[in-house]
């Protein structure tokens, strides 16, 4: 490896570390821990609107706290591409 592209190599091994931990992936799967369907929220800690399976694959497409503090996304269906809604962050584990 050349010494340009190492340092390259470098730099951007930085600048993934220095990113938040949820900003590097959008693939994400359900991860319940109660072991029952995942809620959907209409905003995050809104008014629930559907469900989804633990298992399931979603596309996280923003992040956002609400009002209290906690982590929410903004989901939409991985295979599809549907938004769905939003979910509480701590319960999609993303990759």
């Amino acid at each position: 490896m050349t010494r340009r592209a190492a340092i390259a190599a470098a730099a951007f091994t930085a600048l993934i570390a220095a990113a938040p931990a949820g900003a590097q992936s959008t693939r994400c799967r359900v991860m319940d821990p109660t072991g029952t369907p995942l809620n959907i929220r209409d905003q995050p800690n809104g008014v629930i609107i559907g469900s989804v399976r633990n298992g399931r694959l979603v596309t996280r497409l923003r992040s956002r706290d609400d009002e209290r503090g906690r982590p929410w996304s903004y989901v939409a269906d991985r295979d599809t591409g549907e938004p769905l809604g939003w979910v509480y962050r701590e319960f999609i584990a993303c990759f």
